[in-house]
């Protein structure tokens, strides 16, 4: 066995409450090293010899990524602290016990050489998430490209390949006058990219935070675009832009006049005069990436702290939207995003808070900050299984086991997947225009536990090319849409709601086949006894024995085979 692979830690990592009194404890292995762990607890204060509270339980392996096992027990109890260690038992027999970071050949009884969790301090940690968010499906809007209420001719709306500067006005009375469509796809909640006041299409360079930019309508237009969502059950997400400004954003623009004497200089990174803001020369301050125009605000600073909290709950208030979408979110403090929390929660205690980072943000959902993140390990994942080719089947499957041995385990039904947004070129255009290709990204993305992000026109196949052709005017006109994928996108979201299994059931078997490229998974909850099958590759691929049952996805008796890149949702009788 492989000592250095193995880890824990007695932190809201490895160890944490799930409810009042029910706790997971989690513990890493080498993939393939164990054969079997147990753990062993017993009361932190009572003395063995006057009450034995020693008891013993084993621990499943939950999952495997490409190359951890993670072990896990669900523990009831009811103490004041708790002491426990793992026995670790590896493929050949042998036994070892591990506590407090070192290991040992006889069972531990020296409680100072076992690990610590005091239950009050766990409970009072407990991650609580929005219950109404988990397991819904988001549809993106590009506002300015997504519907309009004027006349725009349709060679400026369709407009192919499409830069920046492209005024397509598009509009929020837009997006309320196809609330129905965006229903009808089976979409639960409205996510949008910034509306607020500001001279881009892409509004990433905010003017003023507390206007809706007048391209887009005005606060009575929000108003009535949460309202109306709401009353067809839907939610709506707004955009944060809390890491920077525009230049000329009203504190930027008084330090751009007045230099040294502004009474904002502490509200961003300033380190000289005069300000560089050349293109092509790097900034003498802080910026979004090294962009001049879009100057980094010092959160760090209270007065510009407060002014962001106000901004963010302002909007919650005003227009009871039901959540924040925080750009660039990993570039600021911790200490800035508790505090978020805290008083966002405060004004709305169901409010869902996601943060958009690129790589792994394990430190940001300890359930004292965001709520949620844009899985970009998801959209890597299923860009290297279907467009690269160049990951394998079983591969695929341990990305997303990573996420979830490495995450709180609420979180799976919050992690928002996506195969494209407007920061990445289409997927459509990713596969060569490759439909079957797109049907399996779509199935992958709909058919898993989390919270599947469209982007808006992927359903009709809409194209465009890496940001900003990403951007493209919606496709309305029903003769230049993709009327079968956008057939199979509501099929899969019908069948998303209609079967609580696919997300909530339990898994009582899953493998993969790297040579056949398939993902198999059967899941259960109550009554229902769903079949997963991915194929994702090229060829037939057999599977006699589910012959007979209903395929969902097609609405028919399964044949026994799966074509290139085909899904189906087989319903097993009990």
């Amino acid at each position: 066995m492989e000592y250095a692979a193995v880890r824990h830690f007695a932190d809201k990592r490895y160890c944490y409450a799930l409810e009042k009194g029910r706790f997971l404890i989690r513990l890493e292995t080498k993939k393939g090293d164990a054969a079997n762990v147990t753990i062993h607890m017993q009361d932190k204060y009572l003395p063995v010899k006057y009450h034995d509270t020693r008891n013993t339980q084993n621990m499943r392996k939950a999952y495997s990524d490409n190359y951890i096992d993670y072990y896990e027990a669900v523990i009831e109890m009811d103490v004041i602290c708790l002491r426990y260690f793992f026995a670790i038992e590896d493929q050949v027999g042998k036994v070892v016990y591990y506590g407090n970071h070192d290991f040992y050949d006889a069972c531990i009884t020296d409680i100072e050489k076992m690990y610590d969790c005091p239950q009050s301090l766990r409970e009072e940690e407990l991650f609580v998430l929005p219950e109404w968010a988990k397991n819904k499906v988001i549809y993106q809007i590009f506002p300015s490209r997504f519907a309009t209420d004027q006349d725009v001719p349709e060679e400026v709306w369709y407009q192919a390949p499409i830069d920046h500067k492209a005024d397509l006005k598009g509009s929020i009375r837009g997006i309320i006058n196809r609330l129905d469509y965006i229903k009808e796809l089976g979409a639960d909640i409205i996510y949008m990219t910034p509306i607020f006041k500001s001279g881009s299409s892409h509004k990433y360079n905010i003017d003023d935070y507390y206007v809706i930019d007048p391209a887009f309508g005005d606060k009575e237009d929000l108003k009535e675009l949460v309202s109306r969502a709401h009353g067809l059950g839907m939610y709506v997400i707004l955009d944060g832009v809390f890491n920077h400004t525009s230049a000329d954003f009203f504190a930027f623009r008084d330090i751009r006049e007045k230099k040294e004497q502004s009474e904002y200089l502490d509200w961003y990174y300033i380190q000289d005069f005069p300000l560089v803001m050349e293109w092509g020369k790097k900034p003498n301050y802080k910026t979004f990436s090294y962009a001049g125009l879009m100057p980094k605000l010092n959160l760090q600073n209270k007065e510009t702290a407060d002014y962001v909290i106000d901004v963010a709950a302002y909007w919650i208030r005003e227009c009871d939207i039901d959540g924040w979408r925080l750009d660039v979110a990993d570039e600021i403090s911790h200490v800035f995003w508790k505090r978020f929390r805290r008083e966002m929660k405060a004004v709305k205690s169901d409010i869902l808070i996601v943060g958009e980072i690129w790589h792994f943000a394990g430190d940001f959902l300890e359930g004292d900050e965001w709520d949620s993140v844009m899985n970009y390990q998801f959209y890597r994942s299923v860009f290297d299984l279907i467009v690269s080719q160049k990951m394998s089947a079983s591969a695929f499957a341990g990305n997303l086991n990573f996420m979830k041995g490495n995450l709180h385990q609420g979180l799976e039904g919050y992690l928002w997947n996506f195969v494209d947004s407007h920061d990445t070129a289409r997927f459509s255009y990713s596969v060569g225009h490759d439909i079957r290709k797109q049907k399996l990204a779509a199935a992958l993305q709909l058919l898993l536990p989390g919270m599947p992000m469209v982007y808006y026109g992927d359903e009709v196949a809409l194209d465009g090319g890496a940001d900003p052709d990403c951007r493209r005017g919606m496709l309305w006109d029903e003769r230049r849409q993709n009327q079968d994928i956008l057939g199979y996108y509501r099929t899969l979201i019908r069948i998303r709601h209609n079967y609580a299994a696919l997300t909530e059931g339990d898994i009582i078997k899953q493998y993969t086949e790297d040579t056949t490229g398939l993902i198999y998974m059967e899941r259960c909850l109550q009554e229902q006894h769903l079949i997963l099958i991915f194929h994702t590759k090229q060829g037939k691929v057999e599977l006699q024995n589910l012959t007979g049952m209903s395929d969902l996805v097609k609405d028919e008796i399964f044949s026994g085979s799966l074509g290139d890149y085909e899904t189906a949702v087989i319903f097993k009788k009990k």
